[in-house]
């Protein structure tokens, strides 16, 4: 020491640690308190900073009064020096921890805004989050006189090593990035894979990505395969989708009357069903003369791809319904079958003729 420690060295030290600890409180309530309001708006974003503010301002304030109270001691040159770059560590690591934090999670904010509400991209977090620490553990290395270039070369020798032993990892890792940032396929996107996989992407990570089936059963696919493969995507370029259900009548009916019946269902399932289309033109086309009846289309609307199965089966109840109601007959396939007898005579008998009352 350069002189004596007095009782007026220790009040001044305890002071400012205490006015540190003070405003440490004091900042984390207030925090608190702001933190309530951002939960009340709709950007999410908001609640992310404000969670990593309450790690940093209080841990920044106890830091400040830590730094006050070891000037106000007479300390060494060396002591000193060594108390200010410890707390200088300890503040990088705070903030970068929280820098970490608030980064990932505007990223994931963002990715989950554009992909829907059942979308998380994980794999830009992951990404984002270990690009903050190294860049914070380089500072620190720097803040305590440790020279960064030798790792750094030492860092770009071993990742060329460490680069041909994960060719497969690394390929998953750079198709996940190419698939995300091309838009072709985001997170809540339904999609059908040529090997016949389907269902809802759930995340897309470093390694794979996670599609959940209708059956709510989890699909794993490499990112690799994912990139290189025949795939539909349902949601994109909109989510609206037109489904087919094809239908046949008599060829007695009135194809006129049967066309605006069929119009008429076609319009109460978009309007009534949950998921259909309201302002869905029906769409009805005659298209084949087959061997029992007139075939046609009916093309309907739907939200979304799992909303199809609830649309077609409320459609084809009231068209049925309907159908009876209005006389229009829907013919059951009809086959001749020949029985041969003994004496030769072949006797042709109807299978399966159309119920007069359908």
């Amino acid at each position: 020491m350069n002189r004596a420690l007095t009782p007026h060295d220790v009040i001044v030290a305890g002071a400012a640690l205490a006015a540190g600890i003070v405003a440490a409180l004091l900042s984390r309530a207030a925090l608190r308190r702001l933190e309530r309001y951002a939960r009340r708006t709709r950007w999410s974003g908001d609640d992310v900073i404000v969670d990593a503010l309450r790690t940093v301002v209080p841990w920044a304030a106890i830091c400040a009064g830590l730094a006050v109270a070891a000037a106000a001691l007479p300390l060494t040159a060396t002591v000193g020096r060594n108390v200010n770059r410890t707390l200088t560590v300890l503040l990088i690591l705070v903030v970068t921890f929280s820098a970490a934090r608030v980064i990932t999670g505007l990223v994931r904010s963002l990715a989950q805004s554009r992909s829907g509400v059942a979308g998380s991209a994980t794999i830009f977090a992951n990404i984002t989050r270990i690009v903050v620490l190294a860049m914070g553990l380089l500072v620190v290395l720097q803040t305590l006189g440790i020279s960064i270039a030798p790792l750094l070369t030492a860092l770009g020798v071993g990742g060329l090593a460490v680069a041909l032993a994960l060719q497969d990892t690394l390929a998953n890792l750079f198709a996940g990035v190419h698939v995300l940032a091309s838009k072709t396929v985001q997170p809540g996107d339904y999609i059908r894979l040529s090997s016949g996989e389907e269902g809802y992407v759930v995340d897309i990570n470093w390694r794979n990505t996670v599609v959940r089936e209708l059956s709510n059963n989890l699909v794993i696919v490499p990112n690799a395969q994912l990139a290189g493969t025949n795939m539909t995507n349902f949601t994109r370029p909109e989510q609206q989708l037109s489904i087919v259900v094809q239908v046949g009548v008599g060829y007695d009916s009135d194809l006129e009357h049967v066309e605006r019946v069929t119009a008429e269902v076609v319009t109460s399932v978009m309007t009534e069903v949950t998921g259909a289309v309201p302002d869905h033109e029906p769409a009805i086309r005659f298209h084949t003369f087959g061997d029992s009846r007139i075939g046609f289309s009916v093309i309907l609307g739907v939200g979304e791809f799992s909303d199809q199965y609830r649309i077609k089966h409320e459609f084809i109840k009231r068209l049925h319904q309907r159908y009876r109601a209005e006389g229009i007959r829907i013919p059951a396939p009809t086959r001749t079958v020949a029985l041969q007898q003994p004496g030769g005579i072949a006797i042709p008998q109807q299978r399966g003729t159309a119920d007069p009352a359908v």
